[in-house]
């Protein structure tokens, strides 16, 4: 077996998801009588502290969904520059709802910055703008390094977009790491949040699926847009089982994932020709840079020693999860000792 670091959406089911996926009851969740999809949506409200929740294929539907519930086209939503809306789900809200993106620079620690959100509002009684509909804000903030964004700030942010009557949309993906990393709960994360969507596929480590939350009429409206793109799903309780088992017994274990990044981040730390500031890592996700004369024996050392990691060129990112333990570490630190040291 590969040490696979690549990202925390590698993970192989626990045992106790293969049996509840096993013996899940179903139902046709289009009709909404998937008992199971029903109860993981009652679930994911009561911990999100929200009225409703609906279950989706993954983390970029459930941010599309979101977006277009929350936008007419021809509106502009604001988001960061660095964030995953804007970066990696392929300008879906643009492709398919004609909707903008208004880019706000992300600071070092994952935050926006309250004065710069606050110019990029539209406004709409001058008709050569764009209407601003939604502000959404990443928490953990992957590109930033997985940096945990604090229940302060996030209501801060909330307040400015509903004074101006904009949604404030959280893309929630690794929202449970930051709970853990931050030691408070989802829901205080979330308060004054109109939606949320969070992943069950990542450091939650179910096989598929991610979860929208928000108030029943929004869930009501993000039901029928995911009808639209295609993620109107049948049994689907297969899936859900596992996901209840997750929200059950996955949360608490987060904790070891962001030990594990913390070691291999000092372990990094203290080798040659590699760039990294290991207090910068909070959660499960550790970035780097290798100096240039070093990325082809590293490369060559990792894939000789089955070890995966994301790279793009001198920048490379370390991702801890379940399936990772504290001896894969400690090997791929010695392996990759054994390279820069020598």
């Amino acid at each position: 077996m590969f040490i696979d670091l690549r990202s925390d959406t590698v993970t192989i089911p626990s045992i106790e998801m293969r049996n509840a996926i096993w013996e899940a009851e179903t139902g046709d969740d289009v009709y909404g009588d998937d008992p199971t999809v029903n109860k993981l949506e009652e679930l994911a409200a009561e911990k999100t502290g929200m009225e409703s929740a609906l279950f989706v294929a993954s983390g970029t539907m459930g941010n599309l969904v979101s977006i277009l519930a929350h936008s007419q086209r021809g509106d502009e939503i604001i988001t960061g520059d660095k964030s995953h809306i804007f970066r990696y789900e392929g300008g879906g809200a643009s492709a398919l709802g004609g909707i903008a993106y208004n880019i706000v620079r992300n600071n070092p620690d994952g935050t926006l910055d309250l004065n710069e959100v606050e110019s990029a509002v539209r406004d709409s009684n001058d008709y050569h703008n764009p209407k601003t509909s939604m502000v959404s804000l990443e928490n953990t903030q992957n590109m930033c390094g997985g940096r945990a964004i604090t229940a302060a700030y996030t209501n801060e942010l909330a307040m400015l977009a509903h004074t101006y009557g904009l949604k404030f949309h959280i893309d929630g993906a690794r929202i449970f790491n930051a709970s853990v990393f931050l030691d408070v709960s989802v829901d205080s994360l979330l308060k004054n949040t109109d939606s949320v969507t969070f992943c069950l596929s990542k450091g939650l480590a179910c096989p598929v699926g991610s979860v929208v939350c928000g108030t029943a009429d929004f869930i009501q409206n993000a039901k029928r847009w995911r009808k639209v793109v295609g993620g109107g799903m049948r049994q689907a309780g297969f899936l859900a089982a596992a996901g209840i088992v997750a929200l059950d017994s996955m949360i608490d274990r987060l904790a070891e994932d962001h030990s594990n990044a913390k070691k291999l981040a000092y372990g990094l730390s203290k080798m040659p020709h590699i760039t990294i500031d290991p207090t910068a890592v909070e959660t499960n996700l550790v970035f780097f840079e290798i100096d240039d004369p070093y990325i082809q024996p590293v490369t060559k050392a990792l894939e000789t020693n089955d070890i995966k990691g994301a790279s793009k060129k001198k920048k490379w990112r370390f991702a801890t999860h379940y399936g990772i333990v504290e001896s894969d570490i400690t090997f791929t630190l010695n392996v990759l000792e054994s390279v820069l040291h020598g």
